[in-house]
């Protein structure tokens, strides 16, 4: 079996002058938030095979402060292609993931993440975990799918279910939509 986890990077700041906006930081609320996933990740034991991730600023600093929470230091492999990608884009990292890794965190931006998401699991009536992820994947939030397959490249739309989706407003409502800064 191999586990995806899709990780959406956490709040930036729009307030910060930037030339370009692969240069956008996190603002403190995305900090807070990314730690709040790394704490949940160590106390549920998920930890990667492989962690793929886009090398945009704001991505780069959610998962140092992820890794402040996870206890431990996630050592991506970068990909340029990842920045602001495509869901079709993003399964082509997917299916080159090397097959002795077992479990695969993909860390990038919306809306390739969400798209790839709901391409990867069918939409069954009655799979309240799916539906919440297509009514909004906030930043910060993690999904993570199951297959049935031994090897990346045999990963396909409908192929895999959801085993679980996290928002930071799930652990904290204060790194909710109507909390302050």
């Amino acid at each position: 079996m191999k586990r995806l986890a899709l990780l959406r990077h956490a709040k930036s700041g729009w307030d910060d002058p930037v030339a370009r906006d692969f240069d956008r930081p996190l603002n403190a609320k995305g900090k807070r938030a990314a730690q709040t996933m790394g704490r949940y990740m160590r106390d549920h034991g998920l930890h990667y095979d492989r962690v793929t991730a886009s090398p945009a600023i704001r991505v780069v600093e959610t998962l140092d402060q992820m890794a402040i929470g996870l206890g431990e230091t996630l050592a991506p492999s970068w990909d340029r292609r990842a920045y602001l990608a495509s869901a079709t884009t993003l399964l082509d990292l997917v299916q080159e993931a090397p097959d002795v890794a077992n479990s695969l965190l993909l860390v990038g931006h919306n809306p390739g993440l969400e798209d790839l998401a709901l391409l990867l699991v069918p939409d069954r009536a009655g799979d309240a975990v799916r539906d919440r992820v297509e009514q909004k994947y906030p930043t910060a939030s993690l999904v993570e799918i199951g297959f049935d397959a031994d090897r990346w490249s045999d990963i396909r739309a409908g192929a895999g279910r959801m085993l679980r989706f996290i928002r930071p407003r799930d652990l904290d409502p204060a790194l909710g939509p109507d909390a302050k800064g």
